[in-house]
């Protein structure tokens, strides 16, 4: 094979590796955000029994 395409090859596999850690950030982002969101709300409902 000639070195352009091991190069080539390489470049696309990084590019697609930084894809896939950029898509599990997002999903473990999404799932804090969500917990923080249910805590907020569990903390108003609870103020508001006061």
């Amino acid at each position: 094979m000639p070195k352009a395409v091991i190069t080539i090859l390489c470049v696309t596999l990084l590019a697609l590796s930084s894809c896939a850690n950029t898509a599990r950030g997002f999903r473990q982002d999404s799932a804090q955000t969500g917990v923080a969101v249910d805590s907020a709300t569990r903390k108003v409902l609870r103020a508001g029994a006061q």
